[in-house]
């Protein structure tokens, strides 16, 4: 699995850069495309919303920042609400670049994985809590 975390900035608000190309260096300004993408721009975020003194640049960099997670969050938002409970385990899979195995795995059950994914399979009520504290999030997804 690929490793894009960004996990080194740990800035505190006053070490970040005070200017707009800094900025942009540091965490270009592009669509995100998966979790780690959203993130990696909701460390940067974070690390600038506690910012004392913005500087005017700081100011709209993270201006620009936040626009681009809205939209991130709007569009898996658009997608895991008109998905059912297999489809969104499938994009989570993808974007933890997981595969069935792995999910078998997380599970206890190597080959129950793949089974699951084909629809031979139902999540039980056990599979779903483990899910839900992989991924961090709420049981409520895995339910019909």
């Amino acid at each position: 699995m690929e490793d894009r975390m960004i996990r080194t900035i740990k800035h505190k608000s006053k070490s970040m850069p005070a200017g707009y190309a800094e900025l942009v260096a540091l965490f270009p300004l592009r669509p995100l495309h998966d979790e780690v993408d959203y993130d990696n721009a909701l460390e940067v975020a974070e690390a600038l919303v506690g910012s004392i003194n913005p500087s005017e640049d700081q100011a709209d960099y993270l201006d620009v920042l936040t626009d681009i997670i809205q939209k991130y969050e709007s569009r898996r938002h658009n997608i895991i609400g008109r998905s059912t409970p297999l489809n969104i385990l499938k994009l989570m899979l993808k974007e933890q670049g997981m595969r069935g195995s792995d999910l078998g795995r997380l599970l206890g059950y190597r080959p129950l994985g793949g089974a699951i994914l084909r629809g031979e399979r139902q999540l039980s009520k056990a599979h779903i809590r483990i899910l839900a504290e992989h991924f961090k999030v709420s049981t409520d997804l895995f339910f019909k």
